[in-house]
């Protein structure tokens, strides 16, 4: 076995530890990675290879890869680092080897790590390590005795003691025993302190929950964490992890102390000094970042839940649509896009104060309606979307024109976007955000693909999360969302391609350039013919690219060119065309599945395509429904205690759900008061854009803060 597969073997082994995947799996996982795969392709088309592991599963791998493969590269450091300083034995390699924990490699590492000039260091500078040694013997001769004998500083008896000393409290700080047991102390006993920064009151009020605050670590949610990280980063807070010293320096000194003679006085004071100058500062700071990363996780987490449930939003479709992003001063920017999302026509309009030209906004909104054929009309949610929706809703419009409330969340980041000055260079943002909020109805995924995803407005304190780690997260995200409800290669963006498994922002550049030039693709083969598409390109995107209307109709299907000639095969033996067996359930039923089994395609392949020949090309994004909010109430002096009212989830974090009730603010429903059962996750039980039915229960207008209760009892 070569040493590259060497590597590889031990990786997947490590993997499938961590994971609780099997190895002969992850091994296959790891190999399709290797060469090239992307997480959608190998989840999708490689079921059995990877015994039908869920995308969630594959990217746990490739994460769990990336992880393994960089502690590798950190162990080929350290033992570099150490043989350059001639102080690598053979056992000492063989526990290097042999250490996969980051913590532990670390803490073997410390004594060899390269440092700033320490005291201990100074001190050996000064020939004191000999004195210091036979004080940690700990013998009865007097430290006297032993400073004349072992001393170079023969006339500085309490330096020379001070040196030895500052010698033994390096050595206990940087000891692998000690930094576990003071771990393990942290990790039970350990306490978060917040309190405000003296003269900064009046200025932090937003955090006056944490101006004197104190719980166990271990029991601090990720929110409250975060707040408080937040506030000591803007100068308000000051925060601490700690434990009681006491009890935790004893536990460190049983280690060390033996006897009582004055050399164990010695070092017991050395221990003393190497637990709060260098140990406890060291390991307390460990758990703020350990605790920082695992609140980031859970932020991420529930940031990545929200952002999927927001892509996967139920899309209105291919309709001509009228969009609206409401205004009082400035007007109402109307737009009318065709089917396809083009924009055919943009207007002004001032139903409201100050101008209030509501006849002619009448007159002007029914005209475009009839003019364009406008099948459904979609409103911005923000400043004066709720008046702009009652004016709409009262006009004479022809049946089956729906009206529908779209968040605006983003829509001015992409409207002054380069994204959004390239799509539309002639016209100003107003227009670019009103084009965006009527293709949000359309196809949400497609449009909210252009916008950062920390702009869209879900989450929680991602600005305060570790940004490398959120922007990795989300991109994943939209790499999923994208690729499991699949992507029509003649009418999609430059943008939404470019998340499509295998492409990238080049090659999605190439399409658009190709179909430009040479009109709408006929076939998925006809991809070979754009510049620098290769096979593997090929490979990793075909599947996920739908041609409707085509020369092959298994192009408008999640079946993979490469199972084309097997469904060829199947139609044969049914003594039809491939398009009669999609077409024909009766000829469909008759196929028996096993009969077709080979070592290269198993029974989920073949159960994959005998799905998409049923449904082909089936969104699996749920269908859109209508949506009206309470007529009696318009803004927060409407509400009242104990009112019942429908509503939208809009934000989900894990103190709670956001919901909008048509009244400018935003409605808190804590955890607490979601059902009247115990509820730990939110995210479990509530989506991004779910119709829900609210309780009011608490109102604060001073705050401009309501509180609302999806309870059934009380």
């Amino acid at each position: 076995m070569t040493t590259d597969e060497e590597t590889l073997a031990l990786q997947s082994q490590l993997i499938a530890q961590r994971s609780g995947l099997k190895e002969k799996y992850v091994r296959q996982v790891v190999d399709l990675l290797q060469d090239g795969a992307t997480v959608p392709f190998i989840s999708r088309y490689r079921k059995e290879a990877t015994g039908g592991m869920t995308d969630v599963e594959v990217a746990r791998v490739a994460s769990e890869l990336e992880d393994v493969t960089e502690l590798m590269h950190r162990k080929e450091f350290i033992l570099s680092a150490i043989e350059g300083q001639d102080k690598l034995t053979p056992e000492l390699r063989t526990r290097i080897g042999d250490c996969w924990d980051k913590t532990t490699l670390e803490d073997i590492y410390l004594p060899y790590k390269q440092k700033r000039r320490t005291r201990a260091q100074v001190a050996r500078e000064a020939g004191l390590e000999p004195l210091a040694d036979a004080i940690m013997r700990q013998t009865n001769t007097p430290l006297k005795a032993l400073i004349a004998k072992l001393s170079p500083l023969k006339d500085d008896a309490e330096g020379s003691l001070q040196g030895a000393k500052d010698i033994i409290a390096e050595r206990v700080s940087e000891d692998e025993r000690a930094r576990q047991t003071l771990r393990t102390t942290f990790s039970i006993h350990a306490t978060i302190r917040s309190k405000v920064i003296r003269g900064k009151d009046a200025e932090g009020q937003n955090y006056r929950d944490y101006f004197e605050w104190e719980e166990p670590l271990k029991r601090c949610s990720s929110h409250r964490l975060l707040a408080m990280r937040r506030g000591e980063a803007e100068g308000i807070l000051r925060v601490a992890i700690c434990v009681e010293d006491e009890p935790a320096l004893e536990r460190i000194a049983r280690q060390f102390v033996r006897g009582g003679s004055e050399s164990s006085q010695a070092v017991r004071e050395a221990v003393e000094d190497g637990y709060k100058r260098l140990l406890e500062p060291s390991i307390s700071s460990e758990f703020a970042t350990a605790s920082k990363q695992k609140a980031d996780e859970e932020a991420i987490r529930i940031f990545v839940r929200n952002l999927e449930q927001l892509l996967m939003a139920s899309p209105l479709g291919q309709k001509r649509v009228m969009a609206i992003d409401p205004g009082f001063r400035t007007g109402c920017k109307v737009v009318c896009l065709d089917a396809e999302g083009n924009l055919l026509h943009h207007d002004v309009i001032f139903p409201h104060p100050p101008r209030a030209e509501r006849i002619r906004a009448m007159q002007t909104l029914q005209n475009l309606v009839e003019k364009y054929g406008v099948q459904a009309i979609s409103i911005g949610n923000g400043t004066a979307g709720r008046e702009t929706e009652d004016f709409v809703r009262h006009l004479d419009l022809p049946q089956g024109v729906e009206i529908y409330s779209v968040s605006e969340d983003g829509a001015s980041i992409y409207s002054a976007s380069d994204i959004g000055r390239q799509e539309f260079p002639d016209e100003d943002v107003t227009v670019r955000g009103a084009v965006s909020i009527g293709r949000r109805l359309m196809d949400p995924l497609a449009e909210l693909v252009k916008i950062d995803p920390s702009s869209i407005g879900v989450g929680q304190y991602q600005k305060d999360v570790n940004q490398t780690a959120l922007r990795k997260s989300l991109e994943e995200t939209v790499v999923s969302c994208v690729n499991r409800v699949g992507v029509n290669l003649n009418t999609a963006s430059q943008w939404l391609l470019t998340y499509v498994s295998g492409l990238g922002p080049s090659l999605a550049q190439n399409i658009v350039r190709y179909r430009r030039e040479n009109g709408p693709f006929r076939s998925r083969r006809e991809l070979m013919k754009v510049p620098r598409l290769g096979a593997k390109a090929f490979e990793q995107s075909a599947g996920f690219l739908r041609i409707k209307g085509g020369d092959e109709p298994l192009d408008n299907s999640a079946v993979h060119p490469e199972r084309y000639e097997l469904v060829e095969q199947m139609a044969r033996d049914q003594k039809c065309t491939v398009e009669q067996l999609m077409a024909d359930k009766s000829l469909r039923d008759k196929i028996d599945i096993e009969r077709y089994v080979s070592k290269d395609v198993g029974l989920p392949t073949l159960q994959d395509i005998m799905t998409e020949l049923d449904k082909p090309g089936l969104d699996p994004r749920q269908p859109l429904k209508a949506f009206a909010f309470d007529e009696t109430v318009h803004d927060i002096a409407d509400l009242r205690e104990g009112q019942l009212l429908p509503g939208i989830v809009t934000n989900i974090t894990n103190f709670g759900a956001f919901v909008d009730i048509g009244v400018h603010t935003k409605g808190l429903v804590h955890v607490s008061q979601m059902a009247d059962r115990f509820v730990k996750d939110p995210t479990t039980i509530l989506s991004i854009g779910q119709q829900v039915m609210v309780r009011v229960v608490g109102i604060d207008l001073q705050r401009q803060r309501i509180s609302l209760s999806m309870k059934k009892n009380g």
